[in-house]
């Protein structure tokens, strides 16, 4: 769909096609229409990525009374990053629109000069919570006149411990403002922020409820823990192109590996918390003028990254929750493009990959850690075909050639060409002679279901049923359905599989009958459950 379409102000088109804009993203054709025509709060659930602030940025721009210096837009967002780059699309969405002032307020910059900024009258407030109270606490901005507030990366804000000063803030604004809240995913402290200030709201959804974007792939590599960086250098050797996000989960540890990286030769940098607000700001323009080919960052701290290309982004180490991780690997595979997740985790580790899995519906295909000898002949590659695609003028370089030309005459071509790969390819050759495979196995344990199953040995019946995760359905509800309501030992049931939006459970196939019987016009939680026999599944596990 085209933003033509919309029916925005003229100026607000100009400068979408000045940006480049063609289509719009699934997100933006579901809520813009919604967001111009319809006096509703909105909740829209989209992955990262996927254009959230185009989506309600331009319908706010078109909405806000800019010829009053009133603040009447607020966003919230969770880190100084993302404040910035919200601010900066803004800008740009409202580049033609006259007497438009957005301004950033956010930690760690001089909060003098954004009193100044706000004091010449900024219709539009983009801050994160904690710098916003203090502004208000110190009476600098006024919150009676908001008649937009939007909430962008909710989950994220609710993760990093706000939804106090949410709380605060969204009580000192009118009750009959319209509420935006704009989310990766819907945690319960989401939910209770909808329900308690928001009316109504209209759900959007672009794509599934908490879903990880598909044309990411997500790949798993196992080392010993004493291998971990090693692992990690002989990735990032094998993708010699790599434009790359490396994600650690502590400030300590994200200074620890870039300053080993840097030392070694690779182009990275570090962002974490502990940087003062410039260095943050240097770093960030150095990836996204793709100047740095490496960032090493902490998750809050990448929060807010909105830069195209990332080809891969490597998790050094597992975040703690399924949301983390769909944040994590969110920040490739933008616009519509492909990227790669990638997960390191050692021998310990590997159940907590499964776990994720089960908690993400993804799929990770488990890869071997490439050899020494597969890294040099993957760099050497790259290396001819750059050197095939350089461009030559002939006419700058022609006459420089002759003292060379005669220097290199005794060489035949095939010394000169071995000449040249070693000049530039010694230091791989070097470092991957007599390199290990740090590859390890992992010896695969059952899970209970494997055992309820080779406890039945084989004697089983298949159920599908209407409920799953999002109805936040857990193993042992299963259990006590079929347990209780069938009169049957858990130790007649096998393997539970827990879906988005169904499930399956395997029982013995002696008491199948009696258990689809008994589960007919059965309720769990309100809801009623649809049970009927289902083809028996053809299992893999990669691990």
């Amino acid at each position: 769909m085209n933003f033509s379409t919309f029916k925005l102000k003229p100026e607000i088109i100009r400068a979408i096609d000045q940006l480049g804009y063609k289509e719009a993203t699934r997100i933006q054709e579901k809520a813009i229409p919604q967001l111009l025509a319809n006096n509703i709060d909105i909740i829209g659930l989209a992955q990262t990525g996927t254009g959230k602030t185009a989506a309600y940025g331009l319908p706010l721009i078109q909405l806000i009374d800019f010829n009053s210096k009133h603040p009447q837009g607020l966003i919230l967002c969770p880190t100084r990053e993302l404040c910035l780059q919200i601010t900066s699309d803004l800008k740009l969405f409202a580049r033609h629109v006259p007497n438009a002032r957005i301004t950033a307020v956010y930690g760690g910059a001089d909060i003098r000069d954004q009193i100044s900024l706000i004091k010449k009258g900024a219709q539009v407030i983009v801050a994160t919570p904690g710098r916003l109270l203090d502004l208000v606490k110190r009476k600098a901005i006024k919150l009676g006149s908001i008649a937009f507030a939007v909430l962008d990366e909710a989950d994220e804000m609710l993760n990093m411990g706000f939804q106090e000063d949410i709380d605060d803030i969204l009580e000192r604004t009118p009750s009959g403002k319209r509420t935006w809240l704009f989310s990766a995913t819907m945690p319960g402290a989401a939910v209770k922020i909808a329900d308690t200030y928001m009316n109504h709201p209209v759900t959007i959804t672009a794509g599934s409820r908490n879903k990880i974007a598909e044309n990411i792939s997500h790949d798993c590599y196992i080392a010993k823990e004493k291998d971990r960086y090693v692992a990690l250098k002989r990735m990032i050797d094998y993708i010699p192109d790599i434009f790359g996000l490396i994600f650690c989960r502590t400030r300590l540890e994200t200074q620890a590996v870039a300053d080993k990286l840097m030392k070694d030769g690779y182009n990275a940098e570090p962002l974490h918390g502990d940087l003062s607000q410039m260095q943050r700001n240097q770093v960030m323009k150095k990836f996204r003028d793709k100047t740095l080919q490496l960032l090493v960052a902490t998750d809050v701290a990448a929060r807010g990254l909105d830069v195209d290309d990332i080809t891969h982004v490597i998790n050094y180490r597992l975040p703690d929750e399924s949301e983390r991780y769909t944040h994590r690997s969110g920040r490739t595979a933008r616009a519509g493009k492909s990227g790669v997740s990638i997960v390191l985790v050692n021998t310990r580790e590997v159940r907590r990959v499964k776990e994720l899995e089960s908690q993400s519906g993804i799929r990770f295909e488990v890869k071997k850690i490439p050899s020494g000898r597969a890294v040099c002949e993957k760099q050497l590659s790259a290396m001819m075909d750059r050197l095939a695609t350089t461009q030559v003028d002939n006419k700058e370089i022609d006459s420089y050639l002759p003292p060379v030309l005669e220097s290199l005459s005794a060489l035949s071509k095939e010394e000169l060409i071995r000449r040249f790969v070693s000049a530039e390819f010694n230091r791989f050759l070097d470092y991957y002679r007599g390199a290990e495979d740090i590859n390890v196995k992992v010896k695969k344990r059952p899970t209970k279901g494997e055992k309820a199953e080779h406890r039945l040995a084989g004697n089983v019946q298949r159920f599908f049923i209407n409920v799953g995760r999002l109805d936040k359905l857990k193993e042992g509800a299963i259990v006590r359905l079929v347990c209780d309501t069938a009169g049957i030992s858990s130790k007649k049931l096998g393997r539970i599989e827990l879906k988005r939006e169904f499930s399956f459970f395997d029982v013995d196939k002696r008491v199948a009958n009696k258990v689809l019987k008994s589960l007919k016009g059965v309720t769990l939680d309100g809801r009623k459950i649809n049970a009927k026999f289902a083809a028996k599944a053809k299992r893999a596990n990669p691990y």
